[in-house]
């Protein structure tokens, strides 16, 4: 797969349709082609809603009478429970469909889904699906009154997971000009990655380098702006932000890698290897981490580790995207 024009299963991407007339967003499908202000944007509103997780009270009403269904066709946990704390904290009342136990093992078209959660008078759809270009078929699809949020579809992009790894290190390090940050792992099956070089290319960040074996890289990833590295020593060397991958054995065709080990030997984040970054290089990963595959515990645990951080500031963020898109929609019905 080339990661820089990725094949929908759904059909071709339409970039300009998470995008009103009036270039406010309707729906996040992507961060490709996303503009710096509007990034920016979303940043600043998600450092606003910071303070509301704090607080002894976590609510707002921005987002009171209105209504949103999880609807997630892959496992997860972080990305599923921090949309459902953010729509609630946004006082929205949230829906959660259990694939595994819908109408869909039925027989049941994803359309006619979609037709029977919209009569249910949902405002937004949360997707996360296994196949590229799923969120930007529901899109296409759903009623004018619904947005779309992409929880992640196939290889192809985890838009908020990339705004929230943003958000992170722009709390410590906020001149991302003056930045050089390592993305370590698989990258060729990794939809974060891709997500993560757009958003760090949008806000000017000094050097985005990818750093894997070349079984893990995927045809003409330099088009999408960052330097190749196969030897992760140099790949670390004076790095500010690692931003280590994991290991996605559910998507790979077998023979990419001998083995687990053999992987951490060559490629895991060690102390040793840290060292070879800057004093107060930051340490991240976006979950789940398998400890002793592409991270060793005392670096994940360790005080240059702000992944717990990035759980946190995921709440934050994705209040943040819920509360501009409804209030784009509001705005265009008005």
């Amino acid at each position: 797969m080339d990661i820089a024009t990725p094949i929908p299963a759904f059909g071709p991407l339409a970039p300009d349709l998470q995008l009103d007339a009036q270039g406010r967003l309707r729906h996040l499908l992507t961060i490709e082609g996303l503009s710096r202000a509007l990034l920016m944007e979303l940043l600043d509103t998600a450092a606003s809603f910071a303070g509301v997780n704090e607080k002894a009270v976590k609510k707002v009403p921005l987002l009171r009478g209105k209504t949103v269904l999880n609807l997630f066709f892959e496992a997860s946990t972080r990305t599923r429970t921090t949309f459902e704390l953010a729509a609630k904290r946004l006082s929205a009342d949230v829906l959660n469909i259990n694939i595994g136990t819908s109408s869909a093992v039925k027989g049941e078209s994803l359309l006619d889904t979609l037709r029977n959660l919209e009569a249910m008078q949902v405002d937004m759809f949360v997707v996360r699906h296994a196949e590229s270009g799923a969120a930007h078929f529901i899109a296409r699809h759903v009623a004018p009154h619904v947005s779309v949020l992409n929880a992640g579809d196939g290889r192809h992009a985890h838009p908020t997971q990339a705004l929230l790894d943003v958000f992170t290190i722009r709390r410590h390090k906020p001149d991302f000009s003056s930045l050089c940050v390592a993305i370590v792992g698989d990258i060729l099956h990794s939809r974060v990655a891709r997500s993560q070089i757009h958003a760090l290319n949008i806000l000017g960040t000094g050097e985005v380098r990818v750093v894997a074996p070349r079984s893990l890289l995927p045809a003409s990833v330099e088009c999408l702006g960052v330097r190749v590295f196969e030897d992760i020593r140099q790949g670390l060397k004076d790095a500010d932000v690692i931003i280590t991958l994991r290991l996605q054995r559910e998507r790979m065709d077998s023979g990419l890698l001998p083995s687990e080990q053999e992987f951490y030997q060559h490629w895991g984040l060690s102390a040793e290897r840290l060292a070879l970054a800057k004093p107060d290089c930051m340490v991240m990963h976006p979950g789940p981490v398998n400890r002793g595959v592409e991270i060793d515990s005392c670096v994940a645990d360790g005080p240059q580790s702000v992944i717990l951080e990035q759980v946190t500031n995921g709440i934050a963020v994705r209040m943040a995207v819920m509360s501009l898109i409804m209030g784009s929609m509001a705005g265009g019905e008005a």
